[in-house]
């Protein structure tokens, strides 16, 4: 019989790895908590109607159809499936997809429940996204997002606020090195109007996008193959390697930008100011005038954090999408920004760096041993007084050897055991054992949960 299969780009998530996850999640909810986001839940499907145009046309070709219930073929044009027309078709035999990220979700939310919320809203979501992409390294088909938005607002300490919050989670994740790049859909705007992009600008900004990946030569020649000037070229890449401070930046892009960049390059300016009137800094901060992020429907500043030295590309991103309500035929303009964390690719950079938490303090805490069936009746009641304290406990279930119940800790990686028999059953005098240093003391329960809560 063949053995069974995952399909590509989706894996399965053991016991530990689960915890580790947990533990992001944790940390990721904590910091958005006290930012005083409130949590959602959206469904896995969404209409296509809803989800198709809002992602370019590269994000429309990653999106997983669903199949109409029942004989989707039925009510399908013959000539379209002879004519290998696959967009027409998929319009007829598929209503419905997966969400291809929790922004555009959060958005026919808040649509459809405008007067039942408050703005601005703000809300957090920590959930699963699927796209069509090919899975490699730090990329995957299935994946989960944890983000963070604000919709009803245009002001800026929305943006000093995310800055603010990434810094948070990375200080909690204990990652000290990693670089929060940001930039301004006017910026980019305005080095298209130096460089003559005309009607093309949506091709250079997803260009542009890819730099991180296949390099200047790489973007070069994906421009040359449009039609681009050597001039053109060499003027658009003398504009992005300028260098310096944020603050020489923006001075030297405003010497020679246009009016389109203007607003930008204030907005940034002002994000920056912001973040020093709060008591922070820009430290980790670097305004990047080669970040565009692909997704059309930001507007203004955009928003991404890579991890220095890790292997995996960025961990998180976002930005402002001042009309992304109207997409949906919203007369009313709701403008919002967010942050989206890769709580998968957090997972990985946080193995490859080593900065987990010892697996020791993710696992059950306790393991009550027994040496008859005397000493697990009366292990049911350790248990109970342990589970009540609020330690993470559980009792061997079998009737074993104590050192198969022992290597049973280890293998969970369990901080203690309990171990009872007659005689600690008589004296009230329980046998404490420390797992990781291999050393066991007398304890009475109460001394134990003292030991424990300390």
């Amino acid at each position: 019989m063949e053995k069974p299969a995952l399909p590509k780009g989706t894996r399965d998530f053991g016991p530990l790895a689960m915890s580790r996850r947990q533990y992001i999640m944790n940390v990721i909810r904590d910091v958005f908590q006290r930012f005083g986001f409130a949590p959602l839940e959206t469904p896995a499907m969404e209409n296509l109607s809803v989800l198709m145009g809002k992602y370019g046309d590269e994000g429309d070709q990653l999106l997983f159809k669903v199949l109409n219930s029942g004989d989707f073929l039925k009510d399908a044009d013959p000539s379209l499936l002879t004519g290998r027309n696959s967009k027409a078709l998929t319009s007829v035999i598929a209503e419905k997809g997966l969400r291809y990220d929790l922004t555009v979700p959060f958005a026919r939310y808040v649509i459809m429940n405008r007067h039942e919320i408050a703005l601005p809203f703000r809300r957090y979501q920590m959930q699963p996204v699927w796209r069509a992409d090919r899975p490699q390294k730090g990329r995957y088909r299935e994946f989960y997002q944890c983000d963070a938005d604000v919709v009803g607002t245009d002001s800026l300490v929305c943006e000093m606020e995310i800055i603010l919050m990434i810094k948070s989670v990375f200080r909690q994740l204990g990652i000290d090195a990693y670089t929060i790049r940001i930039n301004h859909r006017d910026v980019l705007g305005g080095i298209a109007a130096l460089v003559d992009a005309g009607s093309a600008q949506g091709t250079l900004f997803t260009a542009i996008d890819k730099l991180d990946k296949i390099g200047v030569d790489g973007v070069r020649k994906e421009l040359a193959g449009y039609g681009w000037s050597e001039k053109q070229l060499d003027r658009l890449f003398e504009i992005l390697s300028i260098k310096g401070s944020n603050t020489d930046k923006l001075d030297h892009l405003n010497r020679i930008g246009t009016d389109v960049a203007k607003k930008g390059i204030g907005d940034l300016r002002e994000i920056l100011a912001l973040l020093d009137a709060y008591g922070d800094s820009d430290a980790h901060v670097e305004v990047d005038l080669s970040l565009a992020r692909g997704l059309s429907y930001y507007t203004g500043t955009i928003f991404e954090v890579r991890v220095d030295g890790a292997a995996v590309g960025s961990v998180s991103g976002g930005g402002r999408y001042d009309n992304l309500t109207q997409a949906f035929g919203s007369r009313e303009r709701l403008p919002g920004v967010g942050i989206s964390f890769g709580l998968d690719r957090l997972y990985d950079v946080l193995d490859e760096l080593g900065r987990f938490p010892d697996a020791r303090g993710l696992s059950t805490t306790v393991l009550v041993c027994h040496i008859d069936a005397a000493s697990l009746r009366y292990g049911l009641k350790v248990l109970s007084a342990l589970r009540n304290a609020g330690v993470r406990a559980e009792i061997y279930p079998d009737e074993v050897k104590l050192k198969k119940q022992l290597d049973y800790a280890n293998k969970k990686t369990i901080s203690y055991a309990i171990v009872i028999g007659p005689d600690e059953m008589t004296s009230g005098q329980l046998g404490f054992r420390n797992m990781a240093a291999g050393s066991q003391e007398k304890k009475t329960l109460e001394a134990i949960l003292e030991h424990l809560k300390a």
